[in-house]
């Protein structure tokens, strides 16, 4: 008799991340893309992600699929959304903000960059001290949540600069979206970015953008790609309800009972509040075993956490990392670039009880590795 499959290591990342086991068996069956039942799965799964976001068609929003990461769907607004002569001002703290830098320079648009340190928010004067000098700057881009640290980006503030100045406003809300309330109307966001397998708790496969209509109707003509054409695609699901290219049939299928998940949660809010649990949790255990946080708890978001490395030299993130796994638990390295830093993420299908579990694993791993805290 063959032996039951080992149970999944638990992912403590900021995605893919732990998914529950019904998301998972959405997945064994096989969706014909042109069909109209699944063009009728995807329709209700756009119109349910704008009624998540607060908002609705009817007040000038539209929902638009792409295949690929989050990076496709960040990629995929820029590649769209900004005129020839345009120039978008990036604020960035963190690996993900520099990486829509990287997507301007591929796309040859001009930019320019605020840069604040990884430990410190996006500042708002410096925003507005740029858009009243700089006429040229006609969109604002920001990452919400960076995962690079866990640090929260304030998009409410940035959002009346944006407003105050009549700039198209850009958020990637890659980790927060499904987690922490996002009012996108009182933000002044014109294009929200996220993805399948964060904090809805999908699977990987494909971006979505939440958009203000009248905004993407006018970057008729803009598009710097074929298959990243947001406008393109969002004519597609308006012509027969159909992704113009192979869509990801079992993500989605996964997806549409992710979002049946977060409704019987209780919502945005009381996910929010189990991934706040968690990371308490984890910031409190971790503090009892010695570990520093790298972030100030009042910049600190409950999506994802950095650790400082122990300064004893027996700490190796790598060993430290194969022992957990050993155990069954996924970390994460750390990305910051002047700290050495690993991060543990509390999102996902993952409870109070898995932190707890976590913790008692590193505190095995740091006695097994000879490691000395300072408690």
């Amino acid at each position: 008799m063959p032996l039951p499959p080992a149970r999944d290591k638990l992912l403590f990342t900021p995605g893919p991340l732990t998914t529950s086991l019904s998301v998972k068996q959405a997945m064994l069956h096989d969706a014909g893309s042109w069909h109209f039942e699944f063009n009728a799965l995807v329709a209700s799964v756009r119109d349910r992600l704008l009624k998540l976001a607060g908002v609705s068609r009817e007040s000038g929003w539209e929902t638009v699929l792409l295949q690929g990461s989050g990076t496709f769907g960040v990629e995929a607004v820029f590649q769209t959304c900004v005129p020839p002569d345009g120039k978008v001002a990036v604020l960035t703290n963190g690996a993900y903000g520099d990486r829509i830098i990287q997507m301007l320079k591929h796309a040859k648009i001009e930019h320019a960059v605020l840069r604040t340190a990884e430990d410190r928010p996006a500042d708002p004067a410096a925003l507005e001290a740029l858009l009243s000098t700089d006429k040229a700057v006609t969109h604002v881009a920001v990452v919400h949540c960076e995962t690079t640290t866990g640090i929260l980006n304030p998009i409410a503030t940035l959002g009346e600069v944006c407003r105050k100045h009549g700039k198209v406003n850009i958020v990637d809300a890659m980790s927060s979206f499904g987690a922490i309330p996002i009012d996108l109307e009182a933000c002044g966001i014109d294009f929200l970015i996220s993805s399948a397998n964060k904090c809805v708790e999908g699977v990987p496969g494909f971006s979505f953008v939440l958009c203000r209509r009248a905004v993407l109707l006018a970057c008729d003509g803009y598009a710097r790609s074929l298959s990243l054409d947001l406008l393109g695609q969002l004519k597609g699901f308006e012509k027969n309800g159909q992704f113009r290219y192979t869509p990801p049939t079992h993500s989605i299928l996964a997806f549409d009972q992710a979002l049946r998940e977060l409704d019987a949660e209780g919502g945005i809010g009381a996910r929010g509040a189990r991934y706040r649990r968690n990371h308490e949790a984890l910031v409190e255990g971790m503090k009892k075993l010695g570990f520093r946080v790298y972030l100030d708890p009042s910049v600190q978001s409950c999506i994802i956490t950095s650790f400082y490395f122990p300064d004893d030299p027996k700490f190796t993130f790598e060993q430290f990392y194969r022992r957990l796994s050993d155990k069954g638990f996924i970390v994460y390295p750390g990305k910051i670039s002047q700290a050495d830093t690993f991060r543990i993420g509390s999102i996902g299908r993952l409870f109070e009880a898995d932190m707890r579990a976590l913790l008692l694993a590193i505190g095995e791993t740091v006695k097994e590795m000879g490691i000395q805290l300072n408690k």
